[in-house]
């Protein structure tokens, strides 16, 4: 079938998943919206009403994926799909979920002991909850993926991007190659999908020259020069892939830190 059919799929996969967060989001949000109040015993009923569905919504994302991949392996290398569904663990971040999802009250109550007025604590709340609900979706699609084409056979995957808009480091990263027993890099707000390569052979880091540069040409004349040589930054040394203790391999942009433990004042 070739390309026709991988473009079908792919679009198919794109409408559902698209379509399950979409739902989740707007579940998730509504529900922390509709709270009385946001003190802890209303944190409480939230997780219990909003965490069931959650981890729902990301076993869902895991076998959608996995029949995706397992489509497009079968037609890139020949035979039948034959998904056999992927379990994902509860704490995908390697962190109890109940704790993740007390963040965005958390955030909120800091920034109210920072001076903050109420509005704007509860719209910093509630985008960190919008955050955490998007890379939670987004990292049960990674996982799932990395399972799935490890068992199809497939040893290379790209980052095939979204059909709207695309940042700058996603854009760069869709143009090189990585290896399915790594995670897919992402990074807050990320709709990208692994797709596997076909073959076996290994293309190389960089598989379509023609977009790298022309991302980097784009960033280099938005942003202007670099210095006062007139050199233009190359953003394919600048965008880079850090390990994030929850999150796993995360793009960042160099010198973007984590906070650590030093950055935590003393009591």
């Amino acid at each position: 079938m070739g390309e026709a059919l991988q473009a079908a799929l792919a679009e198919r996969y794109d409408a559902l998943s698209g379509s399950l967060r979409d739902r989740l989001i707007s579940f998730v949000l509504d529900a922390f919206d509709s709270l009385g109040s946001y003190r802890d015993a209303d944190a409480a009923v939230f997780i219990e009403r909003v965490l069931p569905v959650v981890l729902g919504v990301q076993q869902q994302m895991g076998q959608i994926t996995d029949a995706y991949l397992s489509a497009m392996i079968a037609d890139m290398l020949g035979g039948a799909a034959a998904p056999v569904g992927v379990q994902l663990g509860e704490a995908l971040r390697g962190t109890p979920p109940e704790t993740v999802y007390q963040r965005p009250f958390v955030q909120m109550y800091t920034a109210l002991s920072q001076g903050a007025d109420y509005v704007d604590a509860l719209a910093q709340g509630r985008n960190r909850l919008l955050s955490i609900t998007e890379t939670d979706l987004q990292l049960a699609r990674t996982h799932a993926a990395r399972e799935s084409m490890e068992r199809g056979g497939a040893r290379f995957f790209r980052r095939r991007l979204s059909s709207g808009r695309n940042c700058a480091l996603c854009t760069i990263a869709s143009t090189q190659r990585y290896r399915v027993a790594d995670l897919m890099p992402i990074h807050p707000g990320c709709h990208c999908k692994p797709e596997p390569l076909p073959g076996n052979r290994d293309p190389g880091q960089i598989i379509d020259e023609r977009l790298l540069e022309e991302a980097h040409d784009a960033i280099a004349r938005d942003l202007g020069e670099s210095d006062r040589g007139g050199r233009a930054p190359d953003y394919r040394e600048v965008i880079i892939t850090r390990e994030h203790g929850e999150i796993g391999p995360l793009l960042a942009v160099r010198r973007q830190n984590f906070t650590g433990p030093d950055d935590i004042p003393a009591a």
